[in-house]
């Protein structure tokens, strides 16, 4: 309609005379430059009003919706290779040596077509890997890593300090089953893209609630039953019970747990610390946003964990302990009692203990609080996002669009039930239209726990990209306790509580980063020194007058504000 009205005045306007036709020149440059910004303004638009936006590398993203995604037929054929960072899952450590000696990964390659050359962080040292890694100016294709926990600054700053690359036009053209998934759920969108809009990563998304509760503290019934103590709801009931593990059953260790890559690492979750109503990080008080360390209730925290410690009911060697010495502490019944996950926790734990006590039973205990009665303020509970396990292309990467099509594998049908259950006749077989585990994940010829034995052939039972399936944890929690424990596990408000995946801007980024590295080394000095008696619980307060001082206000006011951009998304 509008060109057919500029021509009209156009034809009629060049019909006039000498002078007519110097304004027609004029009029025509106007209408040509008109029907340009028209054509350019159509379509799309980012968050802050822009119609369109440029990427790392200057060209303009296509209007979302305008472009017609290309679907790719698996395998690909290709004879290009990608390399990947990523770290092995802790229940193969130990069972296989490297990526390219796991079933999963080797099937993976077979189906996408492409071929991935792996390499692996050291277990327990991926954040200092990462910083190594970029410091040293070689990045590989894909990273698999945290990017809003881990890497300092968050994803925006990721993207624009060049490490990884922006991928909205490449979804948009390249990915049409993730394009299609996050369309189709709105709320997922929303967390997986930061305040701009940029996509950095492809996603782990928990989709169903069941999923997203699977960890908390875990006791040995069988020693509760013998020495008659219920399943400890207080943190009294923790001290009789430890007492009681000690001094009766002989246990060395009554409590331990996994102190890499952060002391006592599951603590993020509040599983001793929410029951003086904090944890360890950032979380939600009403409409406020604290930081636990800094709260009176971590000092608290800090000295009851003392008191264990220097009363032996601690793993001595809680502060260097690792997933093989926890393994090892609860597999001689030198441990009683731990944190951990139902699969890779009491799964792995389960077979491990009955190996030396043909009775031992492992059960999940509720999070602990002051009060019997009171409800866990804290406790593990994740959102449908998880940001572990996503995997980014890097500005490195020779091919994105191959990438990009490798990775939008798993959230097809076929790839979604590839990455939770495996290979059909293998690991898998369907019985009606139910994905079924074969004796091979279930009862494993090599004595391995099943959650050992699924991460060899799926991804199921632990992160990556792709869409994890609620059947994967029917089937992998084949003990009633296991079952058990999601259901006492979920009882906390942890959801109150909560921060969604929320990311600073570039221009926060670096204030952020800085600030908070200073003072989680801070905070992690502080735990480690008070708890295992360095210095008294008194430093406690010299320690909150130095996380002030490095600007624990700032950091706690740029949380606030990406808050307040994510609520607006």
């Amino acid at each position: 309609m509008q060109k057919t009205v500029e021509k009209h005045l156009i034809s009629k306007i060049i019909r006039g005379g000498c002078v007519m036709r110097k304004i027609a020149v004029i009029i025509i440059m106007i209408l040509l430059v008109s029907s340009m910004l028209a054509a350019c303004s159509s379509g799309g638009g980012n968050s802050k009003g822009s119609n369109t936006v440029p990427n790392n590398e200057g060209i303009t993203k296509e209007p979302a919706g305008e472009v017609q995604t290309e679907a790719t037929t698996y395998p690909i054929n290709t004879d290009k290779k990608l390399t990947y960072w990523g770290e092995m899952n802790g229940n193969l450590v130990g069972v296989k040596a490297t990526h390219e000696d796991v079933p999963f990964f080797q099937e993976w390659q077979k189906v996408t077509g492409v071929d991935l050359q792996f390499t692996a962080p050291p277990s327990g040292q991926v954040k200092e890997a990462m910083n190594m890694l970029l410091a040293s100016g070689t990045l590989p294709d894909l990273i698999e890593y945290n990017f809003i926990g881990d890497f300092p600054g968050g994803p925006e700053k990721a993207i624009n300090d060049g490490y990884i690359i922006e991928l909205n036009d490449l979804i948009n053209k390249y990915a049409p089953n993730l394009k299609k998934f996050l369309e189709e759920n709105p709320e997922i969108d929303k967390m997986v893209k930061t305040d701009s809009g940029s996509y950095y990563v492809f996603p782990f998304v928990r989709y169903d609630e069941y999923l997203r509760v699977f960890q908390g503290p875990i006791v040995r019934k069988d020693w509760l039953d013998e020495l008659g103590l219920p399943v400890p709801e207080t943190i009294d009931d923790w001290t009789t019970m430890l007492r009681a593990f000690k001094e009766k059953k002989g246990a060395t260790a009554p409590l331990s747990f996994n102190s890499k890559p952060r002391f006592f690492s599951d603590s993020g979750n509040g599983a001793i610390s929410g029951a003086f109503g904090v944890n360890r990080g950032f979380y939600l008080e009403e409409n406020d946003i604290k930081f636990g360390p800094a709260e009176p209730g971590f000092k608290d925290y800090l000295n009851q964990m003392h008191e264990w410690y220097a009363e032996g009911l601690i793993d001595k060697n809680a502060a260097t302990a690792d997933t093989k010495s926890l393994d090892s502490n609860m597999a001689t019944g030198a441990t009683g009692a731990t944190i951990g996950n139902a699969g890779g926790g009491i799964g792995k734990w389960q077979p491990l203990v009955e190996a030396n006590e043909p009775n031992a039973v492992l059960v999940a205990a509720p999070y602990p609080v002051l009060n019997k009665g009171d409800k866990p303020k804290f406790g593990q509970m994740n959102h449908a996002y998880a940001s572990e396990g996503t995997v980014a292309i890097t500005t490195a990467a020779k091919d994105p669009e191959l990438a990009v099509r490798m990775l939008d594998f798993g959230y097809s049908e076929e790839g979604r039930l590839f990455f939770n259950f495996g290979t059909e006749g293998v690991s898998y077989n369907m019985v009606g239209d139910y994905p079924t585990y074969t004796d091979l994940l279930l009862k494993n010829p090599d004595n391995l726990a099943p959650a050992q034995a699924i991460s060899l052939y799926a991804r199921g039972s632990y992160n990556g990209p792709f869409i994890q399936d609620k059947r994967y944890a029917e089937q992998f929690f084949i003990l009633d306790t296991q079952k058990e424990a999601v259901n006492v596990w979920k009882n906390t408000d942890a959801a109150m509580h909560n921060l969604p995946p929320i990311t600073p801007t570039p221009d926060e980024s670096s204030d952020f980063a800085t600030i908070m590295n200073d003072i989680n080394t801070l905070v992690d000095e502080m735990t480690t020194k008070i708890i295992i008696g360095v210095e008294p619980i008194d430093a406690y307060e010299s320690y909150l007058e130095k996380m002030k001082s490095l600007k624990l206000d700032r950091a706690i006011e740029i949380q606030s504000a990406a808050l307040e951009r994510f609520n607006n998304r």
